[in-house]
């Protein structure tokens, strides 16, 4: 039985028999691109998923796409070919049995394809899908399942691009954000000004972190520390390769006085474990969709809250996601912010859009994700979103 929800909730009900599930691929058009160091997204993707078990409650969950996009299509077909076949029509006591139980199943087909992050996020969807699922049974908001009381979550305004990033920001401002991140990574000609320029609005109460998406290998990163460490930046996040060496991190964090933040591209238990212990993080951030799901992310969330760390969750994606990543964030606890894009996405606002005061949002009393199913079906059957 899972031990990560609260004492006195009836287990039995947490017994799944899924019955029909549905990959659904959308496709929003944005008339501005979002630019990041590796690559620009020219439209915003989503991969919902729908389970329904024997008796016809119903969860959503939703699977990391958004870069490079036809990764969408790829996703639910990886879905409906391979993995769903696995979960459908078996017993498991609990999502997170489940969630495990196909975990050690798709390694080798992992292994043998090559592709260990598309199963990775395909299983991550699910697990999301089932805990909805899950604490709609039982009435419970997820946060409320997994033992938290606070439904407060302290919140950041990400995605900013390089491109008009002071007006960004003031528009985010506007909206009741106090928190803003940047993308830089594109050259000092173009982060610098852009820094300068926020921090010279920046009111007392405010802060600013910095997102390079591994823009620089162990030497450049050290000296672009060097020179942002000029700024007070609240952090500094992926400046090298996820995958680089320990003792290069430890050179890096060394050499660097602002926090580093890091976790939404590492891929397994071991890997968050030694982040976890390591001295170099101090700003943990796995994305809920892209490893893991609950039922994998929040003991490592706990852990990381444990060590010292701060969890604030990386999601950049549709609503479901920013959902489950809002409910993750009340359920670990501490002082950690909900990392919410700052760029128009319908596939977002649409589903999860709470309204932003004083950089905190409000959870709500609905079971679950608090997602209404309605407003999925009428994205679904939106002629400009329907990517099938």
């Amino acid at each position: 039985m899972s031990d990560l929800i609260a004492s006195g909730v009836d287990k039995s009900a947490l017994t799944l028999v899924i019955k029909t599930a549905t990959p659904i691929v959308l496709r929003a058009p944005i008339e501005t691109p979002v630019q990041t160091s590796f690559g620009t997204m020219t439209d915003r993707p989503a991969v919902f998923l729908l389970l329904e078990d024997e008796d016809g409650n119903t969860g959503i969950g939703e699977v990391w796409c958004n870069f490079p996009a036809c990764g969408a299509e790829h996703r639910a077909r990886l879905l409906n070919s391979a993995i769903l076949p696995r979960l459908l029509d078996r017993e498991f006591s609990d999502p997170e049995q489940c969630f495990h139980t196909l975990d050690i199943h798709f390694r080798r087909l992992a292994i043998q394809t090559g592709e260990h992050g598309p199963i990775a996020q395909c299983l991550a969807g699910i697990d999301i899908a089932l805990w909805d699922l899950v604490a709609k049974r039982l009435n419970l908001p997820l946060y409320e399942l997994f033992g938290a009381a606070k439904s407060t979550v302290t919140v950041y305004a990400s995605g900013i691009n390089p491109t008009g990033a002071r007006d960004t920001v003031q528009r985010c401002r506007e909206q009741g954000y106090n928190a803003f991140k940047l993308k830089i990574g594109f050259g000092e000609e173009i982060d610098y000004p852009n820094i300068d320029s926020i921090f010279a609005q920046l009111g007392d109460d405010e802060k600013l972190m910095a997102d390079a998406n591994q823009a620089w290998n162990l030497n450049d990163a050290i000296t672009q520390a060097a020179k942002l460490s000029a700024w007070p930046l609240h952090w500094l996040e992926e400046p090298m390769m996820a995958d680089t060496p320990t003792e290069h991190w430890n050179t890096l964090a060394n050499a660097c006085p602002i926090p580093l933040a890091g976790g939404e591209n590492l891929a397994s238990a071991d890997a968050y474990s030694q982040a976890n212990q390591s001295s170099w993080l101090s700003v943990m951030q796995p994305d809920v969709c892209k490893w893991g799901g609950f039922s994998a992310v929040l003991p490592i969330a706990r852990q990381a809250l444990a060590n010292g760390k701060r969890y604030c969750p990386h999601f950049l994606g549709g609503g479901a996601g920013l959902a489950a990543s809002a409910h993750l964030l009340a359920a670990a606890g501490g002082d950690g912010q909900l990392e919410i894009d700052c760029n128009p996405n319908p596939l977002r606002e649409h589903l999860f859009n709470p309204p932003v005061q004083k950089g905190t949002i409000q959870l709500n009393q609905a079971p679950g994700l608090g997602i209404d199913l309605t407003q999925l079906d009428k994205l679904r059957h939106t002629p400009e979103f329907n990517a099938s």
